[in-house]
């Protein structure tokens, strides 16, 4: 196997797997979180890495008992977004390779930052700015990716799988910006900037993996025929 499509297919699959970490280790931080129950259209996802039990400043109720899993799954998130993407970005010949490149860190950095300087319950502390500026960064470069990879006709990709690319990153920029309009929805549309570029991970490592399977197929059937 070629070099280039060793590091491509480690990318996708990794997307794959980060995404699907994500999901599980939220969905497991809720659940742990009963006493008041976690909702995901009023509370923030941020709330499941806040450490102390309480009422929020903003009037949320918080208590989440996993807040250490939450907090290294944002951290590891980052971290793994950031080396799939590197690897996958040597598709992309040019200055929109340094691009994707530097977004995809600037990602990873990001969502570091929000692993470790989590939330607090009375919005204090020295570590909040780098949370919310950390998460910040992560949204806006995340979905910033997804639509770059869609706008690009130089890696001929499906025409249905390029609307995807962009349209879900643009879906994601505006969720997030509108997070801010109503209370009992702020946890709706925050998952909505952040839901956008998991989505986007699956199916462009699912779409990377099943065609490089495929291709394989086809070349082991051409290898029988001709012996």
């Amino acid at each position: 196997m070629p070099r280039s499509t060793g590091a491509v297919l480690a990318g996708a699959a990794i997307l794959v797997v980060n995404a699907l970490q994500w999901v599980i280790a939220e969905a497991v931080t809720a659940a742990a979180w009963t006493d008041p129950a976690y909702s995901y259209a009023t509370n923030y996802i941020s709330d499941l890495g806040v450490p102390q039990c309480g009422t929020q400043f903003q009037g949320r109720d918080l208590c989440s008992p996993l807040h250490s899993l939450m907090n290294t799954s944002f951290a590891l998130e980052g971290i793994l977004f950031a080396v799939a993407v590197v690897l996958l970005a040597r598709m992309v010949e040019g200055r929109t390779r340094h691009v994707v490149t530097a977004l995809a860190v600037a990602h990873g950095v990001g969502m570091v930052l929000v692993g470790i300087f989590h939330g607090s319950a009375d919005g204090s502390g020295p570590g909040l700015a780098l949370h919310v500026t950390g998460a910040g960064i992560g949204i806006v470069c995340a979905n910033t990716v997804a639509i770059i990879v869609g706008s690009l006709r130089s890696l001929q990709l499906p025409t249905a799988y390029r609307v995807f690319s962009i349209a879900v990153g643009v879906l994601g920029l505006l969720s997030e910006g509108i997070v801010g309009m109503s209370a009992s929805t702020a946890g709706v549309f925050e998952r909505g900037g952040v839901y956008s570029w998991l989505l986007w991970s699956i199916v462009t490592g699912g779409l990377l993996l099943v065609g490089h399977l495929g291709r394989s197929r086809r070349s082991g059937v051409v290898d029988n025929v001709a012996v």
